[in-house]
């Protein structure tokens, strides 16, 4: 990410569970906690903001960096060796990074907000500390993200999503 974007603005992990549960996308994250299990996970992930226009993530950097999307939209878009763009819009209740998240590659799309969001980012070493403290938890976690990572890969205009 190019710069943070961090506001000053009132985030609530409530608000993230509330999109989440909304999202009837075809890959929207099933990811249905209890409240209880939102806590630990909530406590692993960093709110802010980000302006449209701004740059979230860029193809081929290296970050593994995972974005839960509380509101607003993402462009995703992936330019090919020909210099063809491709495009997915990632909304709110959703996630984008998961493909560098459970990768060592580069990133293979870049993200940018196509109107004001609000994101909270959970890094793969605050992951890493949620599954030795609460290893079923974490695990619901990643086959949640999973399934989103298997159905964009699935469907082709989706695919570039995939970042």
């Amino acid at each position: 990410m190019k710069s943070s974007g961090h506001s000053h603005a009132k985030f609530h992990v409530h608000d993230l569970v509330t999109a989440i549960a909304r999202n009837q996308n075809y890959d929207a994250l099933p990811l249905a906690l209890s409240a209880t299990e939102w806590g630990p996970l909530g406590g692993c992930l960093q709110p802010f903001a980000l302006a449209q226009g701004q740059v979230l993530i860029e193809q081929g950097a290296m970050d593994r960096t995972l974005y839960f999307v509380e509101s607003g939209t993402l462009s995703v878009h992936r330019a090919d060796d020909d210099g063809r763009m491709s495009l997915a819009l990632v909304g709110a209740g959703s996630v984008v990074g998961e493909g560098a998240f459970f990768s060592t590659l580069s990133r293979k799309a870049s993200a940018i907000g196509s109107s004001p969001c609000r994101l909270w980012s959970l890094t793969v070493a605050r992951f890493l500390e949620l599954a030795n403290r609460q290893p079923a938890l974490a695990l619901r976690i990643a086959l949640a993200l999973g399934t989103v990572l298997a159905k964009r890969a699935e469907n082709s205009p989706r695919r570039v999503a995939v970042v």
